[in-house]
């Protein structure tokens, strides 16, 4: 299984509308992590998912991004 971890803003109906449809198709399930409840052992292996996404994102994205500055 992988994890997909999406940002957007919350105020924008559009994109409040995308997410509901993508949601609704059944391929994918939200997981909320709720620092409060979670073990600080859950809340580590979060913390290492979010930075590893956020590592693959810059290194597959950074060519693109050369080409437009």
């Amino acid at each position: 299984m992988c994890t997909v971890t999406l940002s957007y803003d919350h105020n924008n109906a559009l994109a409040r509308r995308k997410l509901a449809a993508l949601l609704s198709t059944g391929l994918f399930k939200p997981t909320i992590i709720d620092v409060e409840e979670a073990s600080p052992e859950e809340v580590q292996v979060h913390r290492q998912l979010v930075e590893a996404f956020l590592n693959h994102s810059k290194s597959s994205m950074s060519h693109i991004i050369a080409r437009s500055v």
